[in-house]
């Protein structure tokens, strides 16, 4: 197994949310690899929570990430933030992204967990993907 693509991995995961047009202006371009601190109004974009895996072959070191994309809005009802969460999800299925390190084998989306979080009075969808790398 290899952690080494795991920081690569999230630069370019960062840099495919900030280069997509529909999802910046969605958001105002408020996409942050780490939750924002104190309390951000709005809608945001945060990439989360990152679960690795060995998924090495005999010849090249590997592993298969699961990886959360959260969605927040204090905007009243889910639409806002189905809307955003599917330009996320839009921008990161299937998409090619270039690593510092490794080879991204593929990316897909595994499921997502649409909430209202009561004692914030927010609305929050966790997308998760699925990322396989050869390091």
């Amino acid at each position: 197994m290899s952690y080494g693509a795991a920081a690569a991995l999230q630069a370019a995961i960062y840099q495919r949310l900030v280069a997509d047009s529909p999802l910046y202006a969605l958001v105002a371009g408020a996409i942050y690899d780490s939750v924002p601190p104190g309390n951000t109004a709005g809608t945001y974009v945060s990439i989360g929570p990152e679960v690795a895996k060995d998924a090495s072959s005999q010849t090249e070191g590997g592993a298969q990430h699961e990886f959360t994309i959260s969605v927040v809005t204090d905007a009243a009802g889910f639409q806002n933030a189905k809307a955003v969460a599917a330009a996320v999800s839009d921008a990161l299925t299937g998409a090619t992204l270039v690593l510092a390190r490794g080879h991204l084998v593929g990316l897909w989306f595994l499921r997502a967990r649409a909430r209202r979080v009561e004692d914030a009075d927010v609305r929050r969808i966790d997308l998760v993907f699925r990322a396989r790398i050869e390091d």
